[in-house]
């Protein structure tokens, strides 16, 4: 890596730090929503450098939708165990018997809208006033229409014709009773720049991101795990792939990409070669319309 690329992630390294001290310092009870994910992984190693020696100014908080990927959950408890911050973990399972919400579904029965009901009862339990998230504006097109502190309404809409202006690195945090806001630390950064961060700060990542053999079957050109979570019919066909991950969501609604990339630098190779974004390649909830992701925000999703 050059001189200058590591200068560029320093420089994405100090803003995200700054970022999530500016949270800490203008909120009274902030949450960090983990999913052990790579991008929530990326937060968790910036807090680190934020705040240790320290405890979190925050908890983790994961909303769990039951349809996770098992290496994303124990990868999730190792790391909360390992650094010895407290994990809030809240279930949509939970919260659709609690509400009697209609379970989604069809072939690829995603729990992903129902997600929402659960984060703003738990934002209520525990009256937290911001959440920071792993977003980045290189994801998908509503993702991009975000500013670094989101504001949502006391329902947790978001209406994305109301943002605050941010000029010069200053984040308006002023909220009115009952609102809250998503803060995004690593919104400037981009899925290569996550991947060169991981492996300059050598950072442990669940085994799902590294090509393994699992089984899959083809569905309009994406390769979806086979799990309890969807209905196969007699038309699938279950192939064994060597396959990977570039990102983690539920296994209803995640697929694979084909790969024999086993380490970091393999997968750098093959993201700078790809033209097609993480969550284009990879999300199958996110190809319901071209609005699927906004409106979802809108409702109050991540």
């Amino acid at each position: 890596m050059s001189n200058q690329q590591l200068y560029y992630l320093d420089q994405l390294e100090s803003e995200a730090i700054h970022i999530m001290r500016e949270v800490a310092g203008q909120f009274e009870r902030p949450a960090l929503l983990f999913s052990g994910g790579k991008d929530s992984i990326t937060l968790v190693h910036l807090a680190l450098k934020a705040f240790r020696p320290g405890k979190f100014p925050f908890p983790l908080v994961h909303i769990d939708t039951g349809h996770n990927f098992q290496e994303a959950l124990d990868y999730r408890d190792q790391l909360a165990n390992s650094i010895g911050e407290k994990l809030i973990v809240r279930k949509v399972e939970d919260t659709i018997k609690t509400k009697n919400l209609s379970e989604p579904k069809g072939k690829f029965a995603s729990r992903n809208a129902l997600q929402t009901f659960t984060l703003l009862d738990t934002i209520e339990e525990f009256k937290f006033d911001a959440c920071i998230g792993g977003a980045r504006r290189d994801e998908e097109k509503a993702r991009a229409k975000e500013r670094i502190f989101s504001v949502r309404d006391e329902f947790g809409q978001w209406d994305p014709k109301l943002q605050r202006p941010e000029l010069w690195n200053t984040y308006n945090g002023k909220i009115n009773k009952g609102e809250n806001v998503r803060a995004f630390p690593i919104s400037n950064w981009t899925e290569l720049d996550i991947w060169n961060y991981i492996r300059r700060e050598n950072i442990d990542l669940p085994s799902i991101y590294f090509s393994h053999k699992r089984d899959v079957i083809e569905h309009e050109g994406q390769l979806v795990a086979v799990s309890p979570f969807i209905k196969l019919d007699e038309a699938d066909k279950i192939i064994n792939k060597q396959v990977r991950y570039r990102t983690v969501g539920d296994m209803t609604c995640t697929a694979a990409v084909e790969s024999t990339a086993s380490n970091i630098n393999d997968i750098i190779k093959e993201i700078t070669a790809t033209k097609t974004s993480e969550r284009g390649e990879t999300r199958i909830d996110d190809r319901v319309s071209e609005a699927a992701m906004e409106d979802r925000k809108k409702n109050g999703y991540f």
